[in-house]
């Protein structure tokens, strides 16, 4: 079963059946989504999602509005007269109750709404058959700081969410807690990962660099002793040269430590950079 079922079955479990604002607000959120199609007097829902249509053949029943059940394909279809459906619109224009704002949001969701396995990456989106529609419930969520962006396809408009805080807060705005737990926890699991992948990226970056010097330094030195020059150098620098050919791939902080009289990377990187300014005398 796909993480976006795992949720619908989650939300299709939500008791609320004896409250009938809350059924009313909850099936205005499916009506509103594009799967909720106008046919002369009648609103047909179609879903391909045995949990949402379940569900909205359960809220009918309680509301008391009769219906056609039906299918087309593998869709499942509820017909239902338009009258019944502009009596609950009516009643829903100005709202201001939390609960009322949520149950209408999670509907729409259930209705027309699909994520992405979060393993994979973070999208989130609800489709729409009018503008009006996907523009009042993307109003809805800004009360709960959730900023869907909308954009227009064929036909349709759709509202989406790609960040991973904003899809967790509109997980938990319409209580699909379980799924809540889930996402932060493959969240957690990526992030985790990310920043290892990144302190790994600039270990062996910064690996590289020192070994690209190194093979630089090696260089200048055995070129010093192809000139039988190594014992003309100041002590200092021939401690240093000994040492580096002796471990290429210490870093200058490393090689510092060696020394009988320990000096800083300033140090090591001011001693190296005599050895090659002799080096480069003795080429030209």
């Amino acid at each position: 079963m796909s993480y976006s079922s795992d949720i619908k079955e989650e939300l299709s479990n939500y008791n609320n059946w004896k409250n009938k604002e809350l059924l009313e607000a909850e099936f205005l959120g499916y009506i509103l989504t594009g799967n909720a199609v106008s046919n002369c007097d009648k609103i047909e829902f179609i879903t391909e999602n045995e949990y949402n249509i379940e569900r909205f053949f359960k809220i009918l029943f309680n509301l008391q509005i009769e219906y056609e059940p039906g299918s087309k394909g593998k869709c499942f279809l509820a017909k239902i007269n338009s009258d019944e459906v502009h009596k609950i619109f009516s009643r829903f224009i100005d709202i201001k109750k939390d609960e009322i704002i949520r149950t209408i949001i999670r509907g729409a969701f259930l209705g027309a709404g699909s994520i992405t396995e979060p393993e994979k990456n973070y999208h989130l989106e609800i489709n729409f058959g009018d503008r009006k529609n996907a523009e009042y419930v993307l109003n809805l969520s800004k009360n709960y700081e959730i900023e869907f962006k909308i954009i227009e396809g064929v036909q349709k408009f759709i509202l989406y969410l790609k960040e991973g805080e904003q899809i967790s807060k509109f997980l938990a705005c319409i209580g699909a807690n379980r799924a809540v737990l889930k996402f932060e926890d493959v969240r957690i699991f990526k992030e985790m990962k990310n920043n290892v992948n990144r302190i790994v990226n600039c270990e062996t970056a910064n690996l590289n660099k020192t070994i690209d010097a190194s093979i630089l330094q090696i260089e200048d030195i055995k070129f010093i002793q192809s000139k039988r020059k190594f014992e003309d150098l100041q002590p200092e620098l021939k401690e240093v040269a000994i040492l580096r050919l002796e471990n290429p791939e210490a870093s200058l902080k490393e090689i510092g430590s060696m020394l009988k009289e320990p000096v800083g990377k300033s140090g090591i990187n001011h001693r190296m950079k005599k050895i090659r300014d002799i080096a480069e005398e003795l080429r030209k």
